[in-house]
């Protein structure tokens, strides 16, 4: 399949998957359905790239698995994670704003979001698929090792955190266990890590340096728009503690904490 039919491809699907969460939302009155979605579709796009490129097949069969376990594996996580728990609070507070256009508005922002799966998927699997050589063997282990190192760290803070709110006795306390003593989110950092891990397979393929524009825009996303900002000013508004932990812990890199001014 031509390089410009497999990326309208992808448009097609991303524009159908967002309206199967929008409908979702809809029916269960829960927004936080499309980040389930969100991260099963961007691994469904590295199968498609895959499926639909000319690259020798390895490397096809290569991309495809590391994006296509990745979006499963946290698309499944974030599903299990918010099945029949209250709306997640920042998509609450739109639908509160929003009023009787809530459902209205919520389509549109749905279908907004797909500017950047588009984007992240592109430029992550696009120039890959299409390269005329296999990369260095080199390259192939350093892109694994990374994916590897990205889907552990990842899956390990989240069943960290999983395990501590599950917990009665910490409800209201701030999680300073395992990864989360050493970053206040190391689930952002390890995602942020997997963005890297299509880079060697990328690189000396025509356009292959747009594989980079996906970690900077996901670190972008998850550092300065939806991610750590909403989220950090909800803590520090519901968790006391909150503040002393943004004194201590790296917010994303993990780094040994600072001395803290009380026990843990």
């Amino acid at each position: 399949m031509p390089m410009l039919e497999a990326f309208l491809l992808t448009v097609l699907i991303v524009i159908v998957a967002k309206a199967i969460a929008w409908l979702l939302q809809w029916r269960s009155g829960n927004a936080g359905v499309v980040d389930a979605i969100w991260s099963w579709t961007l691994g469904g796009l590295a199968v498609v790239y895959a499926l639909a490129g000319d690259a020798p097949p390895a490397l096809r069969i290569l991309a495809g698995v590391m994006g296509g376990l990745w979006g499963l594996r946290l698309g499944t996580h974030i599903w299990r994670r918010n099945a029949g728990k209250p709306e997640d609070f920042r998509y609450k507070k739109f639908r509160d704003d929003w009023g009787a256009r809530a459902n209205f508005n919520m389509f549109w922002f749905f279908q907004f979001q797909n500017l950047f799966t588009l984007i992240l998927s592109a430029s992550a699997f696009l120039a890959l698929s299409f390269r005329d050589t296999m990369p260095a063997t080199g390259a192939c282990v350093a892109a694994v090792v990374i994916w590897l190192i990205a889907v552990l760290g990842e899956g390990i803070a989240d069943r960290q955190m999983e395990a501590f709110r599950a917990d009665p006795a910490n409800r209201g306390q701030v999680c300073r266990r395992g990864l989360w003593k050493w970053s206040r989110h190391p689930n952002y950092f390890f995602e942020c890590v997997h963005w890297l891990a299509y880079v060697p397979l990328a690189l000396g393929a025509p356009f292959g340096w747009t594989s980079l524009i996906a970690p900077l825009v996901m670190a972008w996303l998850l550092t300065r728009l939806s991610g750590m900002p909403l989220l950090e000013a909800e803590m520090m508004r519901r968790k006391p503690g909150y503040a002393e932990y943004v004194r201590t812990t790296s917010a994303l890199v993990p780094w040994p904490p600072k001395p803290t001014s009380r026990s843990d």
